[in-house]
């Protein structure tokens, strides 16, 4: 079953690719790239099937997947369609961390984009891992957040991230926030928190609903995750 799953997996994404339709607003990536501009896409956990959805393909985008058997599976998915999976979790020193993420300084540095699920790889939904600001730190490409909206969907509820699988054929509307560059003398903790609060805010406006879910199912305001 391990062997066919990606297959599985990966046809249905292929599906969703090919019926559903994206509605990009406040898209800037044509501007960034006709001006050398590579950058990294900040999406929710819950939003990474979306995701894949809107990465571009051709692109070689490159996405930080955690060492563990899921993602094994899901590393094998990613490169049947056209994502360069780029393995370790999203913390700086643990199970491969900075490993990963010298590996994604230098993907980015090449000029190609990338995509982190910033509160992954296991929570708490919302709170941001401190992987993405060093990233545009030290590749100076700004960060792209993202809300995901796809108009129809199945939510798994019982994920810690409220997984949503959009459904073929459906529209999803991709908002993009505007690019996010570091500022001087800022610090990590102080770009993550900025990162956060941008996400959280794009969720409550353009995602209400879930977004009210998903903050009432966590026992406390989401605190940024600290910086190695």
């Amino acid at each position: 079953m391990n062997r066919v799953l990606p297959f599985l997996v990966t046809g249905f994404i292929r599906l969703l690719r090919a019926t559903c339709r994206v509605n990009a607003i406040n898209d800037s990536r044509d501007r960034l790239r006709a001006d050398g501009q590579p950058y990294v896409y900040a999406g929710l956990h819950g939003h990474q099937i979306a995701m894949v959805i809107l990465a571009e393909e051709k692109e070689s985008a490159g996405a930080m997947v955690s060492r563990s058997k899921d993602g094994d599976l899901i590393a094998r998915t990613l490169n049947k369609l056209g994502v360069i999976p780029i393995r370790g979790s999203g913390g700086a020193r643990r199970k491969g961390g900075m490993t990963a993420l010298r590996a994604m300084v230098n993907h980015v540095c090449s000029g190609k984009p990338a995509c982190l699920a910033v509160d992954g790889p296991k929570g708490p939904r919302g709170v941001v891992n401190p992987g993405i600001a060093m990233l545009s730190q030290k590749t100076g490409a700004p960060v792209l957040p993202m809300s995901l909206v796809p108009r129809r969907r199945i939510v798994l509820s019982r994920t810690w991230d409220r997984t949503q699988i959009p459904l073929p054929f459906c529209r999803i509307d991709g908002v993009f926030g505007d690019p996010m560059y570091p500022r001087e003398g800022e610090s990590v903790a102080e770009f993550t928190r900025r990162i956060q609060d941008t996400l959280l805010r794009m969720e409550a406006e353009y995602d209400p609903k879930e977004a009210a879910i998903a903050h009432a199912a966590i026992p406390q305001e989401p605190a940024m995750k600290q910086a190695a």
